[in-house]
C-alpha cells in the first residue's frame, strides 16, 4: 500500500529531546550534570499532546537523534531512556514513531557495543521505509563522523545504502527523504568541517550518491 503515491501528506519531525541537557548546561557540567530532567519531560509531554490533537493525523513522528543526554556508560542514561519512553508511549497509537540515532545515543566514537545497546533500546540504527509513496532512509550519521572503533559497521551501512539507492532508482519513487542526526552541512556544501557537520570528503561522497539517486539537500 505505502509504495503508491496518492497525494500530499505530512509528518512531524523533532530532534534532541536530550533528557538531562538543561541541568547539565545550567551547571556547566556537560559530562556529569545531567541528574535532573523534569523540564525536558514537561516539554516532551507538551509535544506529544500537541501531536495527538492534530487532524488529520501526521503519517508518523520522527525524532532525529540525541534522545537523551547521558552518553553510553554514564550514570543516568537508563533512567533518562525510560522516562522518554514513558512520555512517548502516550503518542496516539495510529501515529508511528521513528527513531534516528545521535551522538549521545551511540557515542561520539561508536562501538559495536554502543550501537547494539541502542538497537536493543530503540530499534535499528539504520533502515528504510515507505510511506505514502515516499521512500525514507534513516542513517546512523555517527558512523560517518568517526567509525574508527567499528569500521566494519560503517562498511555494512555503505553497502546497504548503495542497495537502497538502487531500489529507489528502480522503483522511480516520487520523493526520497533522508533522516540523519549530523547534517551533511549547515549552510553550504563546501563549508569547513567542524563538530556540527560531516568531514568534507565524506560529505562529498555521500552527496554524490544522493544526487545520482535524485536526492537533493535542503536545509
Amino acid at each position: 500500500d505505502e509504495y503508491q503515491w496518492r497525494g500530499a501528506f505530512y509528518f512531524i519531525q523533532g530532534a534532541d529531546p536530550q533528557f538531562g541537557l538543561m541541568k547539565a548546561w545550567a551547571v556547566g557540567d556537560m559530562n556529569n550534570g545531567d541528574d535532573e530532567w523534569g523540564e525536558e519531560i514537561k516539554l516532551a509531554e507538551q509535544a506529544v499532546q500537541a501531536i495527538n490533537k492534530l487532524n488529520p493525523k501526521p503519517k508518523f513522528f520522527v525524532l532525529c537523534g540525541d534522545l537523551i543526554h547521558g552518553m553510553p556508560g554514564t550514570q543516568w542514561r537508563k533512567e533518562q531512556e525510560q522516562d522518554l519512553k514513558n512520555v512517548l508511549k502516550n503518542t496516539d497509537q495510529d501515529i508511528p514513531l521513528v527513531f534516528v540515532s545521535g551522538n549521545h545515543d551511540v557515542g561520539n566514537t561508536p562501538t559495536r557495543e554502543t550501537i547494539a545497546n541502542y538497537c536493543k533500546t530503540w530499534g535499528d540504527d539504520y533502515f528504510s521505509f515507505w510511506a505514502g509513496g515516499v521512500f525514507f532512509l534513516v542513517l546512523n550519521s555517527q558512523l560517518y563522523f568517526d567509525s574508527s572503533k567499528c569500521p566494519e559497521l560503517k562498511q555494512a551501512q555503505d553497502v546497504w545504502l548503495n542497495e537502497q539507492l538502487a531500489v529507489a532508482e528502480k522503483q522511480k519513487c516520487k520523493h526520497i527523504i533522508v533522516f540523519q542526526h549530523i547534517p551533511l552541512f549547515l549552510r553550504k556544501p563546501d563549508e569547513d568541517h567542524d563538530y556540527f557537520n560531516l568531514e568534507k570528503s565524506v560529505r562529498q561522497e555521500i552527496m554524490e550518491k544522493f544526487h545520482k539517486a535524485g536526492i537533493f539537500s535542503n536545509f
